[in-house]
Parts: structure tokens; C-alpha cells; sequence
């Protein structure tokens, strides 16, 4: 009963695996790498990063995307740097690391991932996402951080393999994405044969253990920058429910902790960038202002679906 996910997979050699949104959205990709080293398979990563780069001391291989080894300078916030160190320590392996500056828009996302597949004989990218807005389309009521996963996901049809997929884990974590059109928009998918299928990732699983290694980690090398994506899925891989705060940075909000965090859903990439409404907008973009107008400009001018809760009592 494996997942056509995997089968699509199977004869893939050399992986990059992206971190789609930003931020610790590459920590979603561990366990993919985990399980892909153990069959053996080259993987490479990279991460839209919120980093300060410039400041890292870490070669720019071309514009905007820098090689990320130990020797960078360590940063406040540097979730790739302590992610190559967790690696290191634990498995005592050393994968190429990129990050891509976040000030980038679409067109120059597009040279660096066009790069990295050049460098590295890539075949196979699975962009990953903590939480679920990668599966928005843009004309939704509320689509969380919609605008840096777009720009991902539009790169990447321009600049990466065919066999190329969207990976996301945290369902249920964003507060500001409707997740009744999230699971309508998996079923488009699946009408349409991109979707390929949902696994639970958990704590008995040695790749779940990985994951739930990283958060802790990572929760002691950045104290003040703490995510609440990844601890959320960590408190769901854990058995939390409900109200459950991991990190002081939800305090005084209500948090929904559930199984339905750890679940990974898996679709065709070219599936979601053709149906994103905006993208022919910031197919040439240079910068992600440029985006973000692009952006308001769609949502002003768009009908967005109506909201609607998922009804179930």
C-alpha cells in the first residue's frame, strides 16, 4: 500500500529537496532526507531563507544563492547553518546546503535553482512546506503566507526538473488559511491525477525521531527565534491535543494541536503552479515587492471563494 509518491520517486538518483515558504520551512524536508539517504540517493538542499546572508561569510554562487557550509558565520537566526551542524553531529554527513535570499523575485529564483540542478545532475526536486499554503491557489478567503510559496513553486516550474513535487506537513497549523478550501483544492488535485497520496509521519518512525531531534535542536541553538510550525508538528508527533503550547511565542493566542498535523500530503508541482491565479503575473518578476504588488493587485481584482468551515461536530 505504498503511496504513488514514492513509486514516482523509485528511479530518482540525484534529489533536491527545497524548503518552499522560508524559514524553517526546510526542517519539513528532514525526514524525506532521512528516508532517501537511507535508499541511498544523493540529496541536495536548499531553503528560501530569512537569514541575513550577506552577513554569513558564505559564498554567493550566483545571485542571491549562497552555499551554506560549517564554516559560515553563525547568525541569531541561520536555520540552515544549525541544520548542516544537526546533520554532522547526528549522521555524521555533510549534503550541499543552499539558501536563497528572500528579497528575490521569480525570474532570478528561477537561475538559482537552474543552477543547482546544472551543479548537481539533479532529477527530482520535492519543494517542502511547514504547513499547508503551498496547496492555495490565491482565490481563497484567507491564504496564510501565500506570496514566498508562490514564488517558489513558479520558480521551479521554470527552473527545475519535470519530475518536480510539492511536499506539506502541518495541516491545521496556520491560523490565517482556510482549510476547507485547502482540502478542496487536494481534491481538485486528485480529480485532476496530481495528487499522490498522504502519509503520517510518527514519533515511532525513525524518520519522525529525526524530525523531533531537529526541533529540540534547533530550539536550543536559536532561543529567541523558536518556530511554531515545526514545534506544533512535534507536539502532534508527541500525542499533544488541542490547546497545547510548546513555545512561549503562543502565549495568549488558542493553538488546535492535532493528529492532522503530522500528516504529509504529496502533489504534482505543475499541478499547483497551473492553477495559481496570480502567476502569470510574476512570472519575470526581479524582486518579491515585485510579487507582493503583483499580489494585492490579483486579490484586488479577483472573486475570492466564499469562506466556509469544514462541517464536521
Amino acid at each position: 500500500m505504498q503511496i504513488p509518491f514514492f513509486k514516482e520517486i523509485a528511479d530518482s538518483k540525484s534529489i533536491l529537496i527545497v524548503g518552499a515558504g522560508g524559514g524553517f520551512d526546510i526542517v519539513s524536508g528532514l525526514p524525506l532526507y532521512s528516508y532517501l539517504r537511507s535508499l541511498g540517493k544523493q540529496v541536495v538542499l536548499a531553503n528560501l531563507s530569512f537569514a541575513a546572508l550577506p552577513f554569513s561569510n558564505s559564498e554567493e554562487t550566483c545571485f542571491g544563492m549562497y552555499r551554506i557550509t560549517e564554516q559560515s558565520e553563525d547568525l541569531p537566526y541561520f536555520p540552515e547553518k544549525y541544520i548542516l551542524e544537526w546533520l554532522r553531529t547526528t549522521k555524521n554527513e555533510a549534503p550541499e546546503m543552499y539558501a536563497l535570499s528572500n528579497k528575490m523575485g521569480v525570474a532570478p529564483f528561477s537561475n538559482a535553482y537552474a543552477k543547482i540542478v546544472d551543479t548537481h545532475s539533479i532529477d527530482t526536486a520535492i519543494l517542502v512546506d511547514g504547513g499547508t499554503d503551498s496547496l492555495m491557489f490565491g482565490d481563497e478567503s484567507s491564504v496564510g503566507t501565500i506570496i514566498e510559496d508562490a514564488c517558489s513553486i513558479v520558480a521551479a516550474a521554470k527552473g527545475l526538473p519535470t519530475k518536480t513535487y510539492v511536499a506539506a506537513i502541518g495541516f491545521g497549523v496556520e491560523h490565517d488559511l482556510n482549510h476547507h478550501a485547502c482540502l478542496e483544492n487536494i481534491a481538485t488535485l486528485a480529480k485532476s491525477g496530481d495528487y499522490l497520496g498522504a502519509l503520517s509521519l510518527s514519533k515511532e518512525m525513525p524518520e519522525g525521531q529525526d524530525y523531533l531531534d531537529l526541533v529540540e535542536f534547533l530550539n536550543q541553538k536559536m532561543l529567541r527565534h523558536q518556530s511554531i510550525v515545526t514545534n506544533s508538528i512535534a507536539s502532534a508527533l508527541n500525542g499533544e491535543f488541542g490547546d497545547h503550547h510548546a513555545t512561549r511565542r503562543t502565549q495568549g493566542t488558542i493553538q488546535f494541536v492535532s493528529p492532522l498535523m503530522s500528516l504529509y500530503w504529496f502533489v504534482k508541482l505543475s499541478g499547483i503552479a497551473s492553477r495559481i491565479g496570480f502567476a502569470p503575473m510574476i512570472t519575470e518578476s526581479q524582486t518579491m515587492a515585485d510579487i507582493v504588488n503583483a499580489f494585492k493587485e490579483y486579490r484586488q481584482s479577483t472573486a475570492r471563494r466564499a469562506y466556509q468551515d469544514i462541517p464536521l461536530k
